[in-house]
């Protein structure tokens, strides 16, 4: 439902009308839990109805003693018969929204005057009638009131549209019933299809408020493509909370003037009264309540030289679209019959939720020992682990993610190279989770102690970085959950307890939990786990397959643990169909993992770009791994040093979150047969890497992968999601895309743009040219050179070269195969 602020009567700034989520879980008592069903017929609640929006057509009915009723004179307008309306109450507007002088007037007021009995002409919209208009009404008159006595049904009260027809709001998720998402600083893009009846011209405003409903900005949006009436615009949030946005459409007063005004006078068509029409104009705009005291002299000063019919036509046509008008409109437009869209919610969460570099690894492999005399295995431990947590940091990382450390399971354990078949020493994968030393609550024996734990969270606080904990809600066949809670399991018809399976792939060292037999249990176990981790400092949770356990779970877990602790990130492991992946980003998840990994073409990973920066990015935040311990592609199995090089390229400037694994820095590449996983996969056995060796040889990606970091820290369009514009290269090899954006820092801003240009192919030279948009690099004229070139600096190389709309290029993947460049400002 939209909302009109027409004439005088301005669009509420009640905070209330804006979408209202459900209240936060109380911290102090246990939350309840909704079973599957309940949880689903929850989901299935509309959100709640916005307030009815105030509209001329609901005027309050005078007491018969006092005043006669408001009588419909036309559609919205409500004609008050009163010669001296009473006082209008006073009413909040928002002080950003300039109102017109039609607004001053009282007649079209809503029913907030009492009026005396006696006849007089009836008030239209702020328009005085003359005698002839009142003698010409009376018919009109007469209708209204038989209408009334008949007890006409006409309302425009629940229609959709509104005086301006505002649709297609964007980014809105399930028409408001889950919020869009962003963090402090992200700009987003707001588009929505804004049209009208006729060819008068309209203005396009996208709004944002902060949480407590106070206006924070206020936009001009742009249109799109002509023809197709679809405006954009970018709002940035400052902080975190749960803010609002929302689309005004309205008339351009001046704009509709000017436009008939240069064509009619231009040609001595109806000029005395085009320009007659032009004097009203900027009298009503200087009149307007809250105009500066300078737009209102310039506007009385224009209305006088329009006036002056000594003077020639078109001097006096000149004086009402001068560049200084122009300019004063185009900052404080004269505006009337704004229409606002409702107020769409808009998350902004942390920055960890939507930026950061991950870097993942096994703490029982740093610092790990094999005895070759005895052929035993010393687990490395929380306090060796911590060690390797400068070797992190010092690549420019900021989050450390742990696979799970809790105990695990002997039964069925696996064997190097997933056998079936475990030996003594062989430590089984961290997934299978539970052992008699305890469950999900515990640390595996070998890694230490609770105390340990700490000590490794608090040294990586210290060197930057933040611990992203492992949650993998499954057991083993030893866990304590599969003897104190079998229902918590599904039972197959011979009585055992259903491993985890993906035909024919069988893990029978893991049992999958089912929370259809007792979801009240089961979820506030969970609950129980994860409030224990947050406890000991752990404020980011990298979750396990969440897509084998019902949506209605994670929007009530994440959504109760969010309510006591907003900084709690959750990154989605999901390798998933669409609907699913979205579905989870919908109910809470932050961040999830991507199809990146397995976009290697020119034409997969435009496509890919297009789709993760356009398309889905008002709630889905694509992770880019380059690699995990369970996905080795073949385009790294096979590409050598230059494939991972142009995976982290891709990986560290197309998403603002990116991770790496263990061991890509060391070109690991070898798979095991059959299979897209390493070999000697760590998830069965320890895996000690000498980094520092590799680093002295040469032979380590570690020095490329920091420099990447450093570049996304110095440049902040690169920690935007939406920004991304896919070029135009002539060779189906290469593949370009720009982020632009606009920095703003107490009263100053600059623009920060990075073009990357990336040779896909790792095995051949590619060379060939580069189209760039130059609209989308958002350029001034003071960043050209004075032959129309601007310059471009490559981030990685050093090197510097002019370019324009088309530019060669030429890049060797066993060399460099791309250039990361930014774009020099103000040269001039």
């Amino acid at each position: 439902m939209v909302q009109v602020s027409q004439a005088n009567t301005p669009p509420p700034s009640d905070p209330a009308q804006s979408p209202v989520g459900a209240p936060a879980p109380d911290s102090s008592t246990t939350p309840a839990v909704p079973g599957a069903g309940a949880a689903a017929a929850a989901a299935e609640q509309p959100a709640k109805k916005a307030p009815a929006r105030r509209r001329a057509s609901t005027a309050k009915k005078a007491p018969a003693a006092e005043a006669a009723a408001p009588v419909e004179d036309e559609p919205g307008v409500a004609v008050v018969p009163a010669t001296e309306p009473a006082e209008p109450k006073p009413r909040a507007r928002r002080t950003s929204t300039t109102r017109t002088a039609a607004a001053k007037a009282p007649a079209a007021k809503t029913g907030a005057a009492k009026a005396p009995a006696a006849k007089a002409p009836a008030a239209k919209a702020g328009t005085t009638r003359t005698a002839a208009a009142k003698k010409a009404t009376t018919p009109r008159k007469a209708t209204t009131t038989r209408r009334k006595a008949a007890g006409s049904a006409f309302s425009r009260e629940d229609l959709v549209y509104g005086r301006i027809p505002v649709v297609g709001v964007s980014p809105v998720v399930e028409d408001g019933r889950f919020p869009a998402k962003a963090v402090p600083g992200e700009t987003i893009r707001v588009g929505a299809t804004v049209f009208r009846e006729g060819h008068d011209a309209l203005g396009v405003t996208a709004v944002l408020y902060d949480p407590q409903g106070a206006e924070a900005e206020r936009v001009p949006m742009r249109l799109t493509t002509p023809g197709t009436d679809r405006y954009e615009a970018w709002l940035t949030p400052t902080a975190e909370g749960a803010w609002t946005f929302a689309v005004e459409g309205w008339g351009d007063l001046f704009e509709t003037w000017r436009h008939a005004a240069e064509i009619k006078v231009g040609v001595g068509q109806d000029v005395d009264l085009m320009l007659a029409e032009g004097v009203a104009l900027f009298d009503r705009a200087a009149a307007e309540p809250g105009r500066p005291d300078s737009d209102a002299e310039l506007f009385r000063s224009v209305s006088r030289t329009l006036g002056n019919d000594e003077l020639p036509a078109e001097h006096r046509l000149e004086a009402g679209t001068s560049a200084e008008v122009l300019a004063v409109v185009a900052e404080r437009p004269v505006r009337d019959l704004v229409t606002e869209s409702r107020r769409y919610p808009l998350k902004v969460e942390r920055t960890a939720a939507g930026r950061g570099s991950w870097y993942e690894f096994f703490p029982r492999s740093e610092g790990a020992v094999f005895d070759a005399e005895s052929g035993t295995w010393a687990s490395g431990t929380f306090r060796t682990a911590a060690e390797s947590l400068d070797r992190v940091a010092a690549m420019g990382f900021d989050v450390i993610y742990l696979p799970p450390i809790h105990p695990i399971g002997r039964a069925h354990r696996k064997g190097p190279n997933n056998t079936l078949v475990a030996g003594p020493q062989d430590p089984g994968s961290p997934w299978a989770i539970g052992s008699p030393e305890g469950g999900h609550d515990a640390i595996h024996p070998d890694l230490g102690s609770f105390e340990d734990f700490d000590g490794f969270v608090a040294r990586a606080g210290d060197l930057g970085l933040e611990v992203a904990l492992d949650l993998a809600l499954q057991a083993s066949p030893d866990h304590p959950w599969v003897t104190e809670h079998p229902e918590w399991f599904t039972t197959r018809a011979d009585g055992s307890i259903a491993y985890a399976e993906n035909p024919p792939k069988k893990y029978q060292d893991i049992y999958p939990i089912n929370f259809d037999n007792d979801p009240e249990g089961l979820s506030l176990e969970v609950l129980r786990i994860v409030e224990l981790w947050i406890s000991h400092g752990v404020k980011i949770f990298r979750v396990d397959n969440p897509h084998t356990k019902p949506l209605w779970f994670w929007e009530w877990l994440i959504g109760t643990v969010n309510a006591k602790h907003p900084e709690v990130v959750f990154l989605a492991e999901a390798f998933t169909r669409p609907a699913m992946m979205q579905g989870l980003a919908r109910v809470g998840f932050q961040q999830s993992y991507s199809y990146f990994t397995w976009r290697n073409t020119k034409k997969e990973i435009e496509e890919y770009l297009a789709e993760i920066s356009h398309e889905t990015s008002a709630v889905y935040r694509p992770n880019f791994f380059v690699n995990t311990p369970d996905i080795l592609t073949e385009y790294l199995q096979f590409g050598g040093p230059a494939a991972f090089k142009i995976r982290a390229v891709l990986a560290a400037t197309g998403s603002p979150l990116w991770g790496v694994y263990a061991g890509y820095e060391l070109y690991e590449h070898v798979a095991r047969a059959g299979a897209e996983e390493y070999v000697d996969n760590e998830k069965y056995e320890y895996r000690p890497r000498d980094f520092a060796g590799a680093e002295e040889r040469g032979e380590s990606l570690a020095p490329y992968l920091t420099r990447l970091n450093e570049i996304r820290r110095r440049h902040a369009s690169l920690g935007d999601l939406q920004n991304l514009t896919v070029q135009s290269t002539s060779d189906d090899a290469l593949v370009a895309y720009s982020k632009t954006k606009t920095v703003r820092h107490g009263g100053s801003s600059y623009k920060d743009t990075v073009v990357v240009v990336v040779n896909v192919d790792p095995h051949a030279v590619r060379e060939g040219t580069v189209w760039l948009d130059l609209e989308s690099l958002n350029l001034d004229d003071a960043d050209f050179n004075e032959d129309g070139s601007f310059w471009v600096d490559d981030l990685l190389s050093g090197n510097s070269w002019k370019w324009g709309t088309h530019n060669y290029v030429r890049l060797d993947p066993h060399y460099d195969p791309a250039h990361v460049l930014h774009i020099r400002r103000n040269v001039k």
